[in-house]
């Protein structure tokens, strides 16, 4: 991992989100020096996914009303099937994604998490990755769909599923130490 002390990122994230898709990044970003929040719709705690059944609760630190795109320098989004379903419905959500974006700032996003990029309108002629159920829906929104573990654009990170953690944490890790990434149409 690089060292990314200084850097401030947000992982936006509700119900369901995949465990091992909040938690791992989560553990890594802070142990490569990063100061992160988890941000959700709601205070108090969200409860994750874990393979099969429900898992462990995971603390907000902040909701979306307590913060702005201009506190965080990148923005991850676990997956997992319900988390992005519910989120995508979210224009709060929407927009607070769709900032990072326009700001020219790190995006990441992995396994059903694209959906969420999908509905700010991010994936148009951008290359990226996602769990394979996923794929068509990035391809009709217009996306270029790769099946590798971690696809970079831009900075804009995508991943499949969680056997791809530790390189989409590595590549997360590099975008944000490189900082802004300047954006031109594919």
């Amino acid at each position: 991992m690089q060292d990314i002390s200084g850097k401030r990122v947000a992982i936006l994230a509700t119900h369901g989100f995949e465990q091992s898709e909040l938690e791992v990044p989560l553990e890594k970003l802070r142990g490569a020096g990063a100061e992160v929040d988890v941000v959700s719709l709601e205070p108090g705690q969200i409860k994750g996914w874990d393979k099969t059944d429900w898992g462990r609760p995971v603390p907000v630190d902040k909701t979306l009303d307590d913060v702005s795109p201009q506190d965080y320098d990148a923005i991850v989004l676990p997956g997992g099937q319900i988390n992005p379903d519910l989120l995508r419905v979210e224009q709060k959500a929407l927009d607070f994604v769709k900032s990072f974006w326009d700001d020219n700032k790190v995006v990441g996003a992995i396994c059903h998490a694209p959906w969420v990029l999908i509905e700010a309108g991010i994936v148009k002629d951008r290359r990226l990755t996602s769990y394979n159920s996923v794929k068509t829906d990035v391809m009709n929104a217009g996306g270029r769909w790769e099946n590798s573990e971690v696809v970079t654009d831009q900075g804009l990170v995508t991943g499949r599923h969680p056997g791809d953690l530790d390189p989409f944490c590595e590549k997360l890790s590099e975008e944000i130490r490189e900082g802004r990434h300047e954006r031109r149409a594919a």
